[in-house]
């Protein structure tokens, strides 16, 4: 049995599930070959690791003898002592964006934040918990109702347009199906969004876009073979920094990211925390929302965690912690782990 990435999108009981299930076929004499990027599941189950870098074989050992410190310095070919960036960036007093009452149709409702300058603010909960659905409703992505206030200002956010001409910027998890034409060339995959930028009259300047590729392929550390290559020939990692660079490009002040490094291997992690902190550290905001509760520890500030469609309470500082996070969004209980030790 030949499994590629199979625990992308599964909750972590199904990830433990689906583990045992592999064990089992191991336990009856059926060989198995795993791929993925998760390393704890490569330690938990493979007898011999094979890691592979850009393109080619770099090692094979046995898998009781490799950490995973050990398999990430195989696959980036140098040490890695620290995955997420130090939190530099110091969040300013007052909200740079606050949202009451949001309510999505089905999904969400009543639900209210702030987020401050220099913040990066993780929403962590169970897939089915209306993260991405609050964020796709406050973009207008999808019917919503909330008030909105960006720097003390309302706003009116009805469409993706709106939300962008207001210093709004949101990367959608679903890169392949929402984020990228991945049939069309880098370019225009880039300046979608920011259209205005590089038609000044009724034609479209091939100039100016071939030169926002070349700007974004040195800033974000897109690997490609060629600039005519279309997105899907791109690996994950590299086609989650161009639709990174694709929502950068319209100069957000705000910037929501969607399951940030999902599928995508340890290298590209390391960079795209590296962006994120790079973005907050120039005075922007961040909301990242994460199914990997480790990532939100690493990187958020504060983290919100939702349930059925409610926040259901807050963590910081020693408090981030992946049992408080998993309480939270499996009960109403108190989460704190001092009140439940």
């Amino acid at each position: 049995m030949i499994f590629d990435e199979p625990t992308a999108v599964l909750t972590g009981d199904e990830v433990e599930r689906l583990l045992a299930i592999i064990l089992g076929l191991k336990a009856k004499g059926i060989a198995v070959l795993y791929i993925s990027h998760r390393l704890d599941e490569v330690q938990r189950l493979a007898d011999k690791v094979t890691v592979l870098r850009d393109g080619r074989r770099v090692g094979t050992h046995p898998g009781r003898t490799l950490s995973q410190m050990d398999m990430a310095h195989l696959m980036v070919g140098r040490e890695l002592s620290a995955l997420y960036p130090a939190k530099t960036a110091t969040p300013g007093r007052e909200p740079l964006l606050r949202v009451r009452h949001a309510s999505v149709p089905g999904h969400v409702r009543d639900v209210s934040f702030t987020l401050h300058e220099g913040e990066i603010l993780g929403f962590a909960g169970m897939i089915g918990a209306g993260r991405t659905e609050l964020f796709e409703g406050l973009v207008g992505l999808r019917p919503a109702t909330a008030e909105v206030e960006l720097r003390g200002g309302p706003l009116t956010l009805r469409s993706p347009r709106a939300a962008m001409e207001a210093g709004i910027g949101y990367r959608t998890e679903d890169r392949k199906g929402k984020g990228l034409l991945l049939h069309e060339t880098l370019a225009p995959n880039l300046t979608l969004s920011a259209l205005g930028r590089f038609h000044p009259g009724v034609w479209l300047s091939r100039r100016r876009e071939r030169a926002a590729l070349q700007e974004a392929v040195r800033d974000y550390d897109i690997r490609l073979k060629s600039p005519r290559a279309h997105a899907g020939q791109l690996s994950g990692g590299n086609q989650q920094k161009l639709l990174l660079a694709k929502v950068m490009l319209t100069n957000p002040s705000v910037v929501v990211i969607d399951e940030p490094t999902r599928g995508i291997d340890i290298a590209n992690k390391a960079q795209i925390y590296a962006f994120i902190q790079q973005l907050v550290g120039e005075g922007k905001a961040c909301i990242v929302i994460s199914s990997e509760m480790q990532e939100l520890i690493g990187l958020c500030d504060r983290i919100l965690v939702m349930r059925q469609g409610r926040i259901q309470g807050e963590l910081a500082g020693q408090d981030m912690t992946e049992k408080n996070i998993a309480l939270l969004a499996t009960s109403g209980a108190p989460t704190l782990e001092e009140t439940v030790a």
